[in-house]
């Protein structure tokens, strides 16, 4: 009973009220002017997660995404909500499923499609990144996207990634970075460079 109120149940709800914040606040979007109708390495850090759906639809009305999402219990009830704000999910991470994420991933671009990766996820630390962006990266050839968003009115977890839920009747402000890549760099460059592309507009 409980693992079906976590799973389905508190997703629902969830995903109502986030269509209720995205609605009830004012958007800006800071989008390339250009962007080519390649498939493209969505990243964003752990904690800004909440609203990127919407970030990504408004810059891809037509995509689809799949986002890689930890192969643990507590994962569900994520999978479960973004599913119902129009993303897709491959399971696995850097510490579970790791291997299967990877190959997912990997086969989701090749087929057309783009995927979505937190960096610092599923357990940080915080604003960190792993090798899984990169080695995926230079696996495909997909360009990277650094995805951030900022409300103006927000509650903050005490947690690791200090998971951010904006409030209603404020501003968000989306941020989508020019397509980059890091195929010439070695894996300590590219995790810095990718780092410091997402920290450019991050909630800190």
């Amino acid at each position: 009973m409980k693992l079906f109120f976590v799973t389905r149940i508190v997703p629902f709800f969830l995903q109502l009220f986030v269509r209720f914040v995205y609605l009830t606040n004012k958007k800006n979007f800071h989008h390339p002017k250009e962007l080519k109708d390649d498939v493209y390495i969505v990243s964003f850090w752990h904690g800004e997660l909440l609203m990127q759906p919407f970030n990504y639809q408004k810059l891809k009305p037509k995509g689809k995404v799949s986002a890689m999402i930890s192969d643990h219990k507590d994962g569900e009830a994520i999978t479960k909500t973004v599913e119902y704000l129009g993303i897709y999910s491959i399971r696995g991470s850097s510490t579970r499923g790791g291997t299967k994420a990877l190959i997912g991933a990997i086969k989701e671009l090749k087929g057309g499609d783009d995927i979505a990766i937190t960096p610092d996820g599923p357990k940080g630390p915080r604003f960190s990144v792993a090798d899984g962006i990169v080695a995926i990266h230079k696996k495909t050839d997909a360009k990277i996207l650094a995805f951030n968003c900022k409300p103006s009115k927000y509650w903050q977890f005490n947690s690791w990634d200090k998971f951010i839920i904006p409030k209603p009747f404020g501003v968000i402000d989306f941020y989508v970075s020019e397509p980059f890549s890091v195929s010439e760099l070695d894996m300590p460059q590219a995790k810095e460079f990718i780092q410091n592309k997402l920290l450019v507009n991050a909630m800190k």
